[in-house]
């Protein structure tokens, strides 16, 4: 049977839902940002070199920083010697927690107020990887020999790397004087049947599951890095004390970090990001090394940087890391009645925010794409002796729709249903909108069947269906799988985003905002809209980022923002310039404002050829008369847009071997307006490979000491080009009202959708033979053990009890007011 993809393409959902017919927006305009990335000139932190930042003041040459980290995961700091390290060829400097300090540099979220990480450990180490001291040099190499002259004298402490065990009441603990590895917690119980204390009480059929959603390394192209330049400098009048170049993908939050800890206020601190080799949520604010440079560097009163090695990054940035227990009840045709839902989410070492996704977007997503009439939601966020954990691309909302893709496959399963028919039964339908969840999120807008059916027709599942009939009668050893998944998620959680634009005395347009582009396409939408806005052309408009010296504010990227909340402010600034143009034109035109036009040579009166200025006479007769052409915008929005949409997975699973490949992947996504369909379709294949590489491949993993066994490429499961396939990617187009683009997030989708759907394709193969669930990673072990058993007649159930000491470390209470949260 034929598997040749479709073409990409962009559905619009209604009449008025696309842009204006001869709009710029809504066209593949080429990307303006790949040229440098794709010819290498590209710069990167690591690239830098002082002399070219400061070649009026290049002063004294850039020293260089060493991590010297801990071989156990948990142990007591006997003593630290140093002395043979400090006498090292070119070595500047040694430092331990006793010379940087014990205070805690300030992160990008705090879970717990009682735990933090000063710049190295202080008298105790909780992980792999912990940095115990910093050696500064005046090359990479020499601090690197320097380094293994520390010697560091340890006194093993208990290890629990198992986030369940880590729950246990004689577990071992990360901070005896808190009594608990849980650093935080919730209870809530939303829309309990009348009469009863059971979310699950009017329920014909009960699904369960425990479900592991494993721990992934976020492993962006280029690991940390960070270069500190300690000496004085100013710009545009402003005297700046400190300027870093961080690959971060929050410059103004990194900013006001390093403020914070180091006591300075945040305009005399300036950080810059170059070109930034990916994030993919590792790469919020700063860490505690990052920290670690900045006071090493400021002792020394010299420029140092810091790159990490690429072991470093696989434990310095990870996701994910959550163990599910999930009980869904429906009726007997399909309806779901309640979910009851009790999570682990696993924080790793010093409370790291990851494990709190369980806790808080976890909750708030629990209902997803649903009508579910009553949910019971418990989580936790424990820690373990593993490297802290953070975000990655969706941060809490890949593990929500996981879980509940999970159900309705097992709920369809039990019914007798086809896995689309009970999502069809469920889903909320256009009418709902505004739509109120048990859980407090109000969804904005959306069509969730028609992306079901899209999705299904696209895919042609009946023809699917056909062969994996054949397939299973001729008892052949590569069996057929199709796995459907629907989900929403929830993007760029309101409030605003700073839109800058001007016109330049030649003529060009400069825009700047501050959501500090990474290589998700800033650059060309920013310029589409500008070009749209005010009529010039895309290519005489240069944007301006990540330099908190030169852009005012900025949040940076997460949750999908950029271009609802920065796309929107940007365009609210070109329409004020534009005014001002006009305004400016008609008077220099002799010209009422309502006939004058702009167009990408300049501005004129409409229908008189003769009556015109280019842009460039324009804004010099707007220098002459002291009129300005710029506008800076802060555009707020007023919550959260929440995307949604389906997709399909065709997979191929050997049962003989446990090999899955997979076969075509069908993605139909509702991101509201699409302004830019290529660079839309750039973000969906990005998030369904990494969608798929988690459910087939990737897992961060630490043997019962705490080792990681998956800390280099040689061992974690990372995917190339020839494990991937193409992808089949289409849009369709609800277009939010909290926002004049009509813009929801595309960056993280991909990831929601493709992870379930191919686990969902992956037990689907498996079926027939009694196969109800296969944990992912699905690796060919696993693949070929749940087949093996099933063929053994055993099949084991998916259900297992959470921990028994689970609801006792959680608050206990009722149904009040739909819900209770803590």
């Amino acid at each position: 049977m034929s598997m040749t993809p479709a073409p990409t393409t962009s559905l619009a959902a209604a009449p008025g839902a696309s842009w204006p017919p001869g709009s710029l927006l809504g066209n593949a305009v080429p990307r303006v940002e790949d040229p440098d990335l794709l010819t290498g000139q590209s710069r990167y932190v690591d690239d830098l070199r002082l002399d070219e930042l400061r070649p009026d003041d290049p002063g004294a040459a850039v020293a260089h920083a060493v991590f010297v980290t801990s071989p156990v995961a948990h142990a007591r700091i006997v003593g630290i010697d140093t002395t043979e390290a400090e006498s090292a060829p070119g070595v500047l400097a040694v430092h331990t927690s006793d010379s940087l300090g014990s205070d805690w540099v300030p992160g990008f979220a705090q879970i717990n107020k009682e735990v933090g990480h000063g710049p190295l450990a202080d008298g105790v180490v909780r992980y792999v990887g912990d940095a115990v001291a910093l050696v500064v040099a005046e090359t990479v190499a020499l601090a690197r020999d320097a380094a293994e002259l520390v010697d560091v004298d340890y006194e093993d402490l208990p290890v629990v790397v198992d986030p369940e065990s880590a729950l246990a009441a004689d577990a071992p603990l990360q901070f005896p004087a808190l009594g608990t590895n849980v650093a935080q917690s919730v209870r809530a119980v939303h829309g309990l049947p009348t009469g009863s204390n059971d979310v699950l009480a009017d329920a014909d059929v009960v699904v369960r599951a425990r479900i592991e959603n494993q721990r992934l390394a976020t492993a962006p192209i280029e690991p940390n890095a960070i270069l500190v330049d300690p000496r004085p400098s100013s710009h545009d009048g402003t005297d700046i004390a400190l300027t870093a170049y961080v690959a971060t993908q929050q410059p103004h939050t990194a900013r006001d970090l390093i403020a914070r800890y180091t006591g300075l206020e945040p305009p005399q601190v300036r950080v810059v990001a170059p070109h930034v080799g990916g994030a993919f949520g590792g790469k919020a604010g700063i860490s505690y090394t990052h920290g670690a440079v900045v006071a090493a560097a400021r002792l020394l009163g010299r420029p140092v940087a810091w790159t990490e090695t690429r072991s470093e990054a696989m434990l310095s940035m990870t996701g994910r890391g959550h163990v599910q227990f999930a009980e869904m009840g429906f009726t007997r045709d399909g309806r779901a009645v309640g979910l009851r839902c009790r999570n682990i989410g696993d924080c790793g070492a010093y409370a790291g925010f990851g494990g709190s996704l369980a806790v808080g977007p976890g909750h708030l997503m629990a209902q997803g794409p649903y009508a579910i009439p009553a949910i019971d939601y418990s989580a936790v966020a424990v820690m373990t002796n593993t490297a802290p954990n953070g975000a990655f691309r969706g941060a809490g909302r890949p593990e929500a729709a996981a879980l509940l893709e999970r159900m309705m496959d097992l709920g369809a399963a039990e019914l007798g249903l086809a896995p689309e028919e009970i999502r069809r039964r469920n889903l909320l339908p256009p009418e709902a909108f505004p739509y109120a969840t048990l859980t407090g999120a109000t969804y904005d807008v959306g069509d969730y069947v028609r992306a079901l059916d899209e999705a299904l027709r696209v895919a042609d599942v009946e023809t699917l269906r056909a062969e994996q009939a054949r397939r299973r009668t001729a008892g052949e050893a590569r069996q057929l799988g199709i796995g459907v998944s629907t989900y929403v998620e929830v993007t760029g959680f309101g409030g605003s985003e700073l839109g800058s634009v001007r016109i330049e005395p030649d003529g060009s347009v400069v825009v700047m905002s501050g959501t500090s582009a990474h290589g998700q396409g800033h650059a060309t939408s920013f310029a589409m809209i500008v070009a749209d806005r005010l009529g010039v052309g895309v290519d005489a408009v240069r944007y301006v980022q990540s330099d908190t010296a030169v852009v005012r504010s900025g949040g940076g990227t997460g949750g999908s923002r950029s271009l609802q909340l920065g796309g929107s402010a940007v365009s609210a600034a070109a329409r004020e310039v534009r005014d001002r143009v006009l305004e400016l034109a008609a008077e220099v035109l002799e010209a009422a404002p309502e006939d004058v036009e702009t167009a990408p040579d300049g501005v004129g009166v409409r229908g008189v050829p003769d009556r015109r200025r280019s842009w460039t006479e324009l804004a010099g007769e707007a220098e002459r008369r002291g009129v300005s052409l710029r506008a800076d915008m802060d555009v707020p929005q007023d919550g959260a847009t929440f995307p949604n949409g389906a997709h399909v997975s065709v997979v191929e699973v050997d049962v003989e071997t446990g090999l899955v490949r997979a076969l075509r992947h069908v993605a139909v996504d509702d991101c509201g307006r699409v302004l830019n369909p290529t660079i839309v379709a750039g973000q969906q294949h990005g998030g369904i490979a990494q969608g798929i590489s988690q459910a087939l491949w990737e897992h961060m993993q630490w043997d019962v000491d705490g080792q990681p066994v998956t800390s280099t490429l040689a061992d974690y499961a990372m995917p190339t080009a020839a494990d991937t396939l193409s992808y089949e990617a289409r849009t369709i187009e609800t277009p939010t009202p909290l926002n004049e683009l009509g813009a929801k997030g595309i960056g993280e989708s991909g990831t929601l959708g493709s992870t379930p759907a191919v686990q969902s394709a992956v037990v689907d193969a498996l079926s027939h033979l009694g196969v109800r669930h296969v944990d992912i990673p699905c690796t060919p072990q696993r693949v070929w053990q749940a087949a093996r058993d099933a063929g053994d007649g055993r099949r084991p159930d998916p259900w297992r009890e959470p921990p028994a000491y689970f609801d006792s470390l959680v608050p206990q209470h009722g149904d009040v007011d739909g819900g209770v949260e803590v």
